[in-house]
């Protein structure tokens, strides 16, 4: 009786220690980096937990031997700045899909992906923190690093808030504090690229704050924020391209450049825009609002209505609408990305985002889109460019690069935003999936840089024409006849870790629930992972339509390889409540940025 009793207790106390246990594993431990959570928790809601309990970065002190923000400026801005827009966010409408509940054999399919991802990711992360700590880029087939960015450790920044999505709380701290350290006060070149700076750095830190609540990630924002407002002490209050430091530190009156990619003024619209949403100080948003008055204003009054030329003059009176080369893809992509991002992010308050996310994509639709025409007449959709003469005549040019991929997802988006069922049941999925088809059709499963195809006369039927064929093919000097049918040049065949793709993929994934794009998703990821390695890290290949294996390589890896590409391979792979779109809008460099709920405005400035 007496054993009886006292094994009784025994097993109790056994039981009690296992669930102590379970619960330490599962909430209580600081530093659980590969543990997940128990089936009946979000996802999102546990690394809350894990992530953020008893995180104290008030004994960080920040490293920067400048004020930016006491520069006094030749050319000061206005007495009266823009405000945030006021007033509760409107009610906009589900953007993600309503996922149902999971079966057990799928989800077990899901996390052996998202395991892979991860190790993968934890691979390149290690040998960047052994051979390229605080420097802005591995060399992953020599094992050196590179600074190519300022110096500012942009691999470091810019993974901050992959770190934190994935669970990797050692490591996020780790970086944290070494972000501390980073001197926006001093740079390894003389001068700073606000559009880089802007995307990689600012948005990096932007984000690991929006998740993690860290103090010292907002004092380095706003450390930042305020250099690149420095970009705008200009006659005209427009930015700069590049940032002399020298000349904007003692408040001198930079010149704008005579002409820039549409994009880099562009694309500062969503990254300033929430640093004033996290300060409260509207001097951010007063810069960008501005600038954005310039693309509206000239929008309808371009060659091609709706769209603006590729290279823009913000000098002067400033000139947005002159030019006659037009894309959605390189050097112009996340300036027409933000349009319906910053729609979300300002909760539906600012109409004019609205209208010319709507403008644009109708333009873009009439002159970019083609339909290729394919062996198995597949039905999808190619992005060109094109050129408009003096009398509006618009010319297609049949040229695709990976830059474009992005824009499947971006219908899917505003698709969902404006309610228009033909952008995220027609336009959003034939863009991706043309994309998805160019991975495919390549015999190393990636897709190369820049290409050209034969473009159908009709996008409704597009029969397959040896004849037509070979007549583009004798157009094309770059075409080579171990090219995939369908493809008439690959005018730059490296793949460079490049992200676009795979973001659609996500996006089209999470707003319609299609398991075909998870599945697109790992074939993509396979392939990349296999094609790319080497011992350190993953490089670029420098010719992907030729599966002679191991593949030339460049040694070059972008710091988007961390904060873009496996970040939207990880996303697609977890739970949808991970970083769900109803919650977050991700800007160019997949950095997510969390959507008002109540207030515009929460926190005092800074």
């Amino acid at each position: 009786m007496f054993r009886l009793q006292r094994r009784g207790r025994r097993n109790a106390l056994v039981s009690l220690l296992l669930l102590f246990a379970v619960y330490y594993y599962y909430f209580a431990s600081p530093t659980s980096s590969t543990r997940r959570p128990p089936p009946s928790t979000l996802e999102s809601i546990w690394l809350e937990r894990v992530m953020n309990a008893r995180a104290d970065t008030s004994s960080l002190r920040s490293n920067c031997s400048f004020d930016w923000s006491k520069v006094v400026f030749e050319y000061p801005p206005p007495a009266k700045l823009r405000r945030l827009p006021a007033g509760r966010p409107v009610a906009l409408p589900q953007v993600q899909y309503s996922f149902p509940p999971e079966s057990r054999p799928a989800a077990a399919t899901r996390e052996a992906r998202r395991t892979q991802v991860r190790n993968l990711f934890l691979k390149n992360w290690r040998s960047y923190r052994k051979y390229a700590w605080k420097k802005d880029a591995l060399l992953p087939i020599t094992a050196g690093y590179t600074d190519q960015f300022s110096g500012w450790a942009a691999t470091l920044v810019d993974s901050l808030d992959t770190l934190w999505i994935m669970g990797l709380r050692d490591e996020f701290d780790e970086a944290v504090a070494a972000v501390a350290m980073i001197d926006f006060g001093h740079s390894s070149s003389a001068t700073v690229g606000i559009f880089e700076t802007n995307i990689r750095y600012l948005g990096g830190l932007l984000a690991a704050y929006d998740l993690s609540g860290r103090d010292i990630l907002l004092k380095k924002a706003v450390e930042l924020g305020d250099l690149l407002y420095a970009a705008f002490n200009t006659e005209n209050r427009m930015p700069v391209d590049f940032i002399s430091l020298a000349q904007a530190s003692r408040g001198e009156g930079l010149q704008i450049e005579g002409a820039v990619a549409s994009a880099s003024p562009g694309t500062l619209s969503l990254e300033m825009t929430h640093l004033s949403q996290v300060t409260g100080n509207p001097k951010y948003y007063d810069a960008v609002s501005r600038v954005m008055d310039a693309f509206e204003k000239g929008q309808e009054f371009t060659r091609i209505p709706g769209l603006w030329p590729v290279w823009v003059s913000m000098a002067g009176a400033t000139d947005v609408t002159t030019g006659n080369r037009f894309s959605v893809a390189g050097e112009a992509d996340s300036l027409y990305e933000y349009l319906p991002k910053m729609y979300a992010l300002l909760g539906g308050l600012v109409p004019r985002y609205e209208a010319m996310t709507k403008r644009f994509m109708e333009a873009a639709n009439k002159a970019l889109f083609f339909r290729p025409m394919l062996p198995g007449e597949e039905n999808v959709l190619m992005v060109g460019t094109a050129s408009a003469d003096d009398l509006n005549n618009i010319t297609l040019n049949p040229e695709s690069e990976h830059l474009g991929c992005f824009i499947g997802g971006v219908y899917g988006l505003a698709g969902k935003l404006f309610r228009r069922k033909d952008w995220t049941e027609d336009l959003g999925p034939r863009l991706t999936n043309g994309c998805i088809y160019a991975y495919r059709s390549m015999p190393t499963g990636m897709m190369p840089e820049r290409y050209n195809m034969a473009p159908c006369m009709s996008r409704e039927s597009c029969p397959w024409n040896e004849t037509i064929f070979n007549e583009e093919k004798r157009l094309r000097p770059e075409w080579s006849p171990h090219l995939p049918l369908g493809f008439t040049t690959a005018k730059d065949p490296r793949y460079i870790l490049r992200p676009e793709a795979i973001e659609s993929v996500f996006i089209m994934y999470r707003t319609s629930g299609r398991q075909e794009y998870q599945d697109a998703a790992w074939d993509m990821f396979t392939s990349i992972a296999n094609g790319t390695a080497t011992p350190y890290a993953n490089a670029a290949v420098l010719d992907v339509t030729r599966a002679k294996y191991p593949l030339p390589q460049e040694d070059y890896m972008e710091s988007f390889w961390l904060a873009e590409t496996l970040k939207y391979f990880y996303l697609v792979f977890s739970p949808p409540d991970l970083i769900s779109l109803d919650d977050f809008v991700l800007n160019t460099e997949a950095h997510p940025f969390r959507r008002p709920k109540a207030s515009t405005a929460a926190h005092p400035v800074l």
